[in-house]
């Protein structure tokens, strides 16, 4: 890979500082970030492999990650569905689901999302180890966490005993962009064994722990009634709680439950798009953060959000929280900039290696094109400017020019360096109508998620 250098750009560094540097350099050497800085101050190698000039033009920053998605061959065919009548619907596709179809779903997602901006993703699936082949394929770092059940009738899910195996063969491969963690489906679908099970392998492996909880208000309630108490204090009494645990969604916490997962460390994964989509509500993010909590952004995946754009999910984010108070100033731009970055990065106990661009990190970042005209134009007052609000309230992952991922370009002009984009697809249209046509046959087999 060499030395890159990326200059005259706008640099966002999302570092403990939030600095912006209004005419930035960056210097790339192999997967890592040696320096960063004013144009005028850094030093800029004689002998750099490739010099990218972004002419004041582009705004350089972390690449997004997305802590929360499922991949999927299928978006817009299950709508206008409460959560609770969607997912049993959402388990026809893992009942006919197959390793060709994990790989191709884990493709096609990881393709949107990298060409997105996204360079992380945490993904909750099948098949995994597919999954992993399709991450390298594209360059993609990528947190692994299988759908793991052991309840009857639930033998359409990974087991704990695969998701430890997908530990043993895939954690830390790819030199390191693929790790793998203990994921649980849900409290009703797994028995106080796989919880047991995941503590036990989560401290073994050291890996983290992701789950889901208290995405709808009928879920919480469908939870007391079977177990005789809240979710979160269920997680607690089962010991999964802490900080490499991470849980989906908390739309529903109250404050006992907030301070819960403030005094263990366990972080939140936040789903603003797919919440509001599946009319589950809107999660109370300031009191966490106010309580301290990790909170970083997810999509959830296109089947129940459409599309896994982070642009897009920062906008969602900020504006249900303003709109839900009536404070035009809750959850600013430079706020949600970080949870979709180096949020997400401690979430995922990597905030060492990504998340911010400082030198020393991992060579994940992205060029945003500016000279478009949803950016339009660039504002400066003083050490102030309007591309900071217009990355978070205006841009699309259309607008991201070139990615790198380990410090290689593995999107350059909104195209894939590592694929040809449209013989992937070919090849993914064609599975997914494979998939529709077993998918039919389980139509009979749909029961409630709650009985």
């Amino acid at each position: 890979m060499g030395c890159t250098v990326i200059r005259h750009a706008i640099v966002f560094t999302v570092n403990a500082d939030d600095v912006i540097y209004s005419d930035g350099t960056v210097v790339l050497q192999d997967d890592r970030i040696v320096d960063v800085g004013s144009s005028e101050e850094v030093f800029v190698p004689d002998d750099a492999t490739q010099t990218i000039d972004c002419q004041g033009r582009m705004a350089v920053i972390p690449g997004l990650i997305d802590v929360h998605s499922h991949s999927s061959l299928l978006r817009g065919v299950t709508e206008n569905l409460q959560l609770l009548d969607w997912l049993p619907r959402y388990q026809l596709e893992h009942r006919a689901l197959n390793e060709e179809d994990a790989y191709y779903a884990a493709l096609l997602c990881y393709l949107e999302a990298l060409k997105g901006g996204t360079t992380c993703v945490v993904d909750m699936y099948r098949f995994m180890h597919r999954c992993a082949d399709a991450a390298g394929v594209l360059g993609m770092r990528v947190n692994l966490v299988p759908y793991a059940a052991d309840m009857p009738g639930k033998d359409f899910f990974e087991t704990p005993e695969t998701n430890r195996k997908l530990i043993e063969t895939h954690h830390l491969s790819q030199n390191g962009r693929v790790r793998v963690g203990v994921g649980l489906e849900h409290l009703l679908y797994c028995s106080r064994d796989a919880f047991a099970k995941a503590r036990a392998y989560s401290e073994e492996y050291g890996v983290r722990i992701h789950t889901h909880s208290s995405e709808q208000k009928e879920e919480v309630e469908a939870v007391v009634q079977h177990f005789g108490q809240r979710p979160i204090a269920l997680f607690n009494e089962l010991g999964i709680l802490g900080e490499k645990t991470a849980i989906a969604h908390c739309v529903w916490l109250n404050e006992d439950e907030i301070k819960l997962l403030a005094d263990t460390g366990t972080s939140v994964a936040h789903c603003p798009t797919s919440n509001a989509k599946l009319a589950g509500g809107i999660a109370p993010i300031l009191e966490m953060k106010q309580a301290g909590i990790t909170v970083g952004l997810g999509t959830d995946g296109n089947i129940s959000n459409n599309n896994l754009d982070l642009f897009e999910e920062m906008k969602f984010a900020s504006l249900l929280q303003k709109v839900h108070r009536y404070d035009a100033a809750a959850l600013s731009a430079p706020e949600t900039l970080r949870m979709a970055t180096i949020e997400g990065a401690k979430l995922l106990g990597l905030d060492h290696e990504i998340g911010s661009i400082e030198a020393g990190k991992k060579a994940d970042l992205l060029l945003v094109d500016l000279w478009q005209p949803n950016l339009m134009p660039l504002v400066w007052d003083n050490n102030d400017t309007n591309v900071l609000w217009n990355l978070v309230y205006a841009a699309h992952g259309s607008n991201v020019h070139t990615v790198f991922v380990d410090g290689e370009m593995v999107v350059q002009a909104g195209r894939s360096t590592r694929v040809n984009e449209a013989e992937v697809l070919e090849a993914i249209q064609g599975q997914t109508l494979d998939h529709l046509k077993r998918r039919e046959s389980f139509k009979s087999t749909l029961n409630p998620v709650v009985s």
